[in-house]
């Protein structure tokens, strides 16, 4: 079992899906995974919980796993969705200067993959 921390940037939807496909793939195959959301992706958290969209089953799931780490705390402020995460009940990760440390999931053996 492998402990892999995916770093979610990007805010184009088409590329955070395969974050969530491969977030649940891994899950699925024992693997300890931990979906961080950052940057313009943070943007998605809304989009994502509307039931209209086409990924909202697989984000659902992953929340429903626990795989959500949590979201950028400065890049949700920035991008309008501080209360949407906190609406949803997603922690909010900060401790570098407002952003998720990536060394800190180094640190504790994670391997690190950024989309």
């Amino acid at each position: 079992m492998k402990k892999i921390a995916i770093f979610a940037f990007n805010g184009d939807i088409m590329c955070f899906a395969h974050g969530l496909l491969n977030a649940l793939d891994m899950d699925e195959k024992g693997h300890e995974v931990k979906l961080i959301i950052e940057g313009s992706a943070t943007k998605l958290i809304r989009e994502l919980n509307d039931e209209t969209n086409m990924f909202h089953k697989f984000y659902v799931q992953v929340k429903e796993k626990g795989l959500i780490e949590g979201v950028c705390k400065a890049c949700a402020s920035k991008m309008g969705t501080l209360d949407e995460a906190e609406l949803q009940a997603l922690q909010l990760l900060g401790e570098v200067y407002g952003h998720p440390s990536i060394a800190r999931y180094m640190d504790e053996g994670y391997e690190i993959i950024t989309l």
